[in-house]
C-alpha cells in the first residue's frame, strides 16, 4: 500500500470564499488606477470615439461613419506605409535577437564582475537622450558620404540600423535575466548524462530562455512598429505608420483619419501580442510539463536510461 505525503485533508477540494477588503495595500493602487484611467484609457477612448466621426461638408457637425478605416485601408499609399513599418520592426526584432542572444547568454555564463561591467555598458547609452543619439548617427553617416561617397543617410539601412541599434538593450537584458535564473544544477545534470555542450544548449538553456526571448521580443518589435524619431531624422521623413499619423494630426488636421489609422496600427499590434502571449503560454508549459522528457531526451540511453525524479 502507498501513501502519498501531499494527500490533502479532507474538505481540503472545497473552494474557499475570499471577500475583498479594503486595506492600506489596497488602498496604494488608487493613484496608479487614476493614472492608467486619465492617461491611457481616457485617451484611447477618446481616440476610438474620433475614429468613427467625419465633419459634415460645410458644417461643424458630425456623424457617425465607417469612411475613415474604408479611406485608410483602401489608400495605396497608407497601406504600403503600415507594412513598411511592420516588415522592419520584423527586421529589427530578427537583428537584435540574432546579436542580443549571444550577447546576453556571455553576460549571464561570465564572472559576476565582469557581469556587472557588460551591464553598465549596455545600459549607460540609454540614460543619453535617444534624439541625441540618433542625431549622432546621422552625423557620421553624413561623414561616411563625405570620405566614400557611399549615400547612407536617408535610406532604408540608416533606418533599420538605428532601430537596431536603439532598442537592442530591450533584447538583450530580458534574456540576460532569464538565462541567469537557470539553476547551475542543470547544467550538472545534463553533463552527467552524457549530453555534449551543444546538445545541453538547446535541450536546457533555451527552452528555460524563451520567456527572456519572448519579452525581448515584444519590447522590441511594438516601439519598432510605431517608431517615429528614427524613420524621420535617419530615413529623412520616411512615410511609415509612426509618421503618417503625426502628419494627419499635426499638418492635415485631420483627428479623424488619424484616429482611424491609430486604431488599425493598435489592433495589429494586439493581434501580435496575443500571438507573442499564445507563444509565451506554451513554452512556460512546455518549461513546466516536460522538463522530465527533456533529460531523458539528452541521455545517451534514450528513454530507456533511467528516469530522473525531481
Amino acid at each position: 500500500m502507498a501513501f502519498h505525503a501531499n494527500a490533502r485533508p479532507l474538505g481540503a477540494s472545497r473552494k474557499e470564499k475570499r471577500e475583498f477588503g479594503f486595506n492600506a495595500v489596497s488602498a496604494l493602487s488608487i493613484p496608479f488606477m487614476i493614472i492608467l484611467l486619465v492617461f491611457v484609457l481616457l485617451p484611447f477612448f477618446f481616440i476610438i470615439l474620433y475614429s468613427f466621426l467625419q465633419k459634415i461638408p460645410n458644417s461643424d457637425k458630425l456623424y457617425l461613419t465607417f469612411e475613415n478605416f474604408s479611406s485608410f485601408i483602401t489608400n495605396a499609399t497608407y497601406t504600403k506605409a503600415t507594412w513598411l513599418s511592420l516588415w522592419f520592426a520584423l527586421l529589427t526584432t530578427l537583428i537584435c535577437l540574432g546579436l542580443g542572444y549571444p550577447v546576453g547568454y556571455f553576460m549571464a555564463r561570465t564572472k559576476p564582475k565582469n557581469r556587472r561591467i557588460m551591464v553598465m555598458a549596455i545600459t549607460i547609452p540609454m540614460w543619453i537622450n535617444m534624439l541625441l543619439r540618433i542625431l549622432a548617427w546621422k552625423q557620421i553617416f553624413q561623414l561616411i558620404t563625405t570620405w566614400t561617397g557611399i549615400e547612407l543617410d536617408g535610406t532604408r539601412f540608416a533606418v533599420v540600423f538605428g532601430m537596431v541599434y536603439d532598442f537592442l538593450p530591450f533584447m538583450v537584458i530580458p534574456i540576460y535575466t532569464s538565462v541567469l535564473k537557470i539553476d547551475p544544477a542543470l547544467y550538472e545534470a545534463s553533463k552527467d548524462l552524457g549530453a555534449n555542450s551543444f546538445k545541453t544548449f538547446f535541450r536546457v538553456t533555451l527552452p528555460l530562455s524563451m520567456p527572456g526571448i519572448i519579452s525581448g521580443i515584444t519590447m522590441v518589435f511594438l516601439p519598432a512598429a510605431t517608431s517615429l524619431i528614427v524613420p524621420m531624422k535617419l530615413g529623412n521623413r520616411m512615410p511609415l505608420i509612426g509618421y503618417l499619423i503625426e502628419t494627419f494630426f499635426k499638418e492635415m488636421n485631420d483627428y479623424y483619419l488619424g484616429s482611424a489609422a491609430a486604431v488599425v496600427l493598435s489592433l495589429t499590434m494586439l493581434l501580435l501580442m496575443f500571438l507573442i502571449g499564445k507563444l509565451d503560454r506554451s513554452s512556460v508549459k512546455d518549461d513546466q510539463g516536460s522538463r522530465k522528457k527533456r533529460f531523458k531526451d539528452i541521455s545517451p540511453l534514450g528513454a530507456g536510461g533511467g528516469e530522473i525524479h525531481g
